[in-house]
């Protein structure tokens, strides 16, 4: 049976001559297809229209379109970069919307670093078959075979010197094309706009005060919302008098759902000023019972667990003699967004539109129906930029919030700014880690047998389900949180990165999967793998000391991966690595590599670090990094990516730890919750691309979250003979180190 075909917009568009090259009309049928062949590329896979990705009207105007939403990482740049290349036409002759329920495609969420796998390589495809498209229909016009023609400048030249632009070509009405398993791609030694390092199409808004945020946003009419966030998990609101809040000047009125209470005024300060008021009018029932944050690990391994042995190798005859046994930890983390979490909800006439800076619309959109009882068709989600996240913070359930605000105030735009101690009280963390690792040398030096084992929660908590989201679950009809899963392999979650890379002859790895979640936690930029890299690449600089090896040289001699060599070399050369060279006085560097989750982008690097002996202050110095990210379309968004993880997992190694005691969050602001500050950035940063022209994208926005801590972690090691095994790497656990 088909689907019932529902036309929206860009649809209707398509009959008045455009070219649609998007994705309303997608059939069962058309997916049935595209099932049954061969498997499309990137995001065509799950969206086989090319009018998913591409629209080219009769007016010439071009857009593509992307379901993954822009956070910074850059993507939006290079999208335009690949629709421009493939298409024949300038860069700034196009547009690209990101992630919209009514224009866009479903990707699901923007996670794991595979904007440019998944949404770019669509793009890539879907805008050469595009170009096809044109040729052959500029073929037909001028009676002349499709070979001898040439695209330039969003126009198709015949060989006499005729020419056809795409806007007129596309008056044919040639709509609504599935894509093809193989594309012509045009080859990466002609390429013009592809591999060019284009500004950022974001940047300009970001620093020069303009409206770059969904906290900038400004609708006419729109009024202004506060939440008064229960003082801890768990909480009831047994008493709450509002007539003295409801008098207050501004104050339009006041939502309250169970747990649920917030406050709308026509100016954001009285909003503030009667949230504080409501705030200390209510009572509340408090139960919390958080666990000892001192014992991190004894509290995470004594919980029940499901264990899972996720890899295992074997060679009896070989057997190591010297061994080694160590376990790291990882606190829970905040993302530290720079602005707190913010969203504008307006409802009219039985449809709700939420501004949000959510990595899912898609999935947040099926949980704020479901939350308000509405059928998804009646809610649009459309992505907007955030000051400040990779990760799972509080972004959607400030959506959810101004959801239901808005619902039971109809015909104005909400918008509701979390407070900065909520955003760090309620935010759901970066979860608490466990590694504990043993392994044995043979007589040769060489790592005869590595045993691994990990313990964590799960590590998404994401909507998907109204149980997701803090308004949901603080309703009088409570939607219940769901049920915590382990993320599969090969990405995985609390495992990621856990396999190791390098090649030993005995490996065994365990995954000890915690349901139990004693703190809010989700998904945070590199999930497992920034902790699982960092506890692989420390032991293995403690094996290269017991084996008596130069570090760079250790990781070599158990690495095949040619293209993993590459980057390894690339790091120590630049950086000037010397085997068994001493740093100067108080001085260290360190070494660290991995491919990220086994099969995105390759990243080494190489650190120096100063640390001050009388305080245990850390500080890097430098950092020189090498990156394998396949085929690059701009190189300054990998460096942007690579340079921006060295500095976030600089904080989160020498800086970051949630804090709490029995009853609640204590690290609610800046002062409890430090964070990496200018004074500390390194003096320098250098990234080192190795291009792949013609392969795959290999995604890089999360790949030197590991590296880097453990590089880092290795050069505090080498500067104080002192190794460190507990995160984050403090100035009080440096000096207790030194002092020991």
């Amino acid at each position: 049976m088909t689907a019932p075909v529902v036309l929206d917009r860009r649809s209707v568009l398509a009959g008045g001559g455009a070219l649609i090259v998007s994705f309303s009309l997608r059939h069962a049928v058309a997916q049935e297809k595209a099932a049954q062949g061969p498997k499309l590329p990137g995001s065509l896979a799950t969206s086989p229209n090319l009018d998913s990705w591409i629209r080219i009207d009769a007016d010439g105007q071009i857009t593509a379109f992307t379901g993954k939403a822009e956070l910074g990482q850059g993507f939006k740049t290079a999208f335009q970069q690949i629709a421009a290349e493939q298409l024949d036409i300038p860069f700034d002759a196009l547009k690209v919307i990101t992630a919209d329920t009514k224009l866009t495609a479903n990707e699901g969420y923007t996670s794991g670093s595979h904007s440019m796998q998944d949404s770019g390589t669509a793009i890539l495809h879907a805008a050469a078959q595009a170009r096809a498209l044109l040729v052959a229909e500029a073929a037909k016009r001028f009676d002349l075979p499709p070979d001898g023609l040439r695209t330039e400048n969003a126009a198709v030249i015949a060989p006499d010197g005729r020419r056809l632009s795409y806007g007129e070509l596309v008056a044919a009405n040639m709509l609504h094309v599935q894509a093809q398993p193989t594309s012509g791609l045009k080859d990466p030694a002609s390429f013009k706009v592809m591999g060019q390092p284009v500004p950022r199409v974001d940047i300009p808004a970001k620093v020069t005060g303009g409206a770059a945020y969904v906290q900038d946003m400004r609708l006419p009419g729109m009024v202004h919302a506060r939440v008064v966030r229960p003082p801890s998990y768990g909480a009831q609101l047994i008493e709450c008098d509002t007539a003295a809040i409801e008098k207050m000047p501004g104050v339009i009125g006041i939502v309250r759902d169970g747990n649920f209470v917030a406050v709308v005024a026509e100016k954001e300060f009285l909003a503030v000023k009667a949230m504080h008021a409501l705030a200390a009018a209510a009572k509340w029932r408090e139960s919390a019972k958080l666990p000892n944050q001192h014992d991190l690990a004894g509290m995470l391994t004594a919980l029940p667990s499901q264990d899972f042995a996720i890899f295992e190798r074997g060679n009896p005859a070989v057997s190591g003699a010297t061994s080694l046994e160590a376990t790291y930890t990882r606190p829970y983390q905040s993302h530290g967004s720079i602005g707190p979490s913010c969203a504008v909800a307006h409802f009219v006439d039985g449809a709700m539109t939420v501004w949000t800076h959510t990595q899912g619309v898609y999935p947040d959109r099926q949980a704020i129906a479901e939350m308000l009882g509405m059928p998804q068709s009646s809610v649009r989600l459309i992505h907007v930029e955030g000051s400040g996240c990779y990760g799972h913070n509080g972004a959607d359930d400030a959506a959810a919030d101004a959801a239901l605000i808005a619902r039971a105030l109809p015909g104005r735009p909400i918008r509701v700014q979390w407070m900065r101690e909520q955003e760090h009280g309620w935010e759901p963390y970066g979860p608490a880690m466990v590694t504990k690792l043993s392994a044995s040398l043979d007589g040769n030096g060489k790592i005869a047998d590595w045993n691994f084992a990990v313990w964590s929660n799960t590590h998404s908590m994401r909507p998907g389900g109204a149980g997701s989201l803090l308004a949901a679950q603080h309703m009088a009809r409570s939607f219940a949180v769901p049920a915590p899963r382990p993320l599969p392999l090969p990405e995985g979650g609390g495992d990621r990165n856990a396999i190791p890379i390098y090649n030993f002859p005995n490996a065994h790895v365990t995954h000890h999967f915690i349901p139990a979640m004693p703190l809010r936690i989700s998904a945070m930029r590199a999930l497992g793998a920034y902790h699982n890299v960092f506890s692989i690449e420390s032991f293995m600089d403690e094996l290269a000391d017991l084996a008596e090896a130069d570090p760079v040289e250790f990781r070599l001699k158990h690495l095949d991966d040619q293209r993993g060599r590459a980057v390894v070399e690339k790091a120590a050369q630049e950086f000037g690595w010397k085997p068994g060279e001493r740093a100067p006085q108080n001085r260290g560097y360190g070494f660290a590599f991995a491919r990220y989750k086994n099969l995105a982008a390759y990243c080494a690097i190489a650190s120096e670090v100063e640390v001050d002996r009388e305080t245990g202050r850390a500080r890097l110095v430098r950092a020189v990094a090498a990156v394998d990210a396949g085929q690059v379309v701009n190189p300054d968004g990998i460096t942007n990516q690579i340079e921006g993880a060295i500095v976030q997992s600089t904080s989160w190694t020498l800086y970051e730890s949630v804090t709490f005691d029995e009853v609640g969050i204590t690290s609610i602001d800046w002062q409890t919750y430090p964070i990496l500050r200018f004074d500390a950035v390194p003096d320098s940063i250098s990234v080192h691309i190795i291009n792949r022209p013609g392969q795959p994208f290999l995604g890089s926005g999360e790949t030197g979250q590991g590296p880097a801590a453990a590089s880092l972690a290795n050069a505090i090691a080498h500067a104080t003979s002192k190794r460190l095994r507990n995160l984050p790497l403090s100035r009080k656990r440096i000096k207790d180190a030194i002092d020991a």
